[in-house]
């Protein structure tokens, strides 16, 4: 399970305080914005991934991805 991840330049992670947020920090993590302030839609991440071209996000709403590093996510399966 990976709460946080690398990914170029930047780090994502699962916001501490609010699981269905997604945060991001371009500082090694001295400072923490949120990407993605969440949805009804995508519910609470609970594992994140980088495969790539994509993120993928398991949820309690199911498996989602992103393909714009966690600005927006996808259902790819219940």
């Amino acid at each position: 399970m990976s709460i946080m991840i690398n990914r170029e330049r930047e780090m994502l992670r699962i916001s501490p305080s609010d699981s269905k947020k997604i945060e991001y920090s371009t500082n090694q993590g001295r400072l923490w914005i949120t990407r993605f302030p969440g949805s009804p839609n995508v519910g609470n991440f609970v594992d994140l991934m980088d495969s790539g071209r994509e993120i993928l996000g398991t949820t309690d709403k199911g498996l989602f991805y992103s393909p714009n590093d966690g600005h927006t996510w996808v259902l790819r399966q219940r």
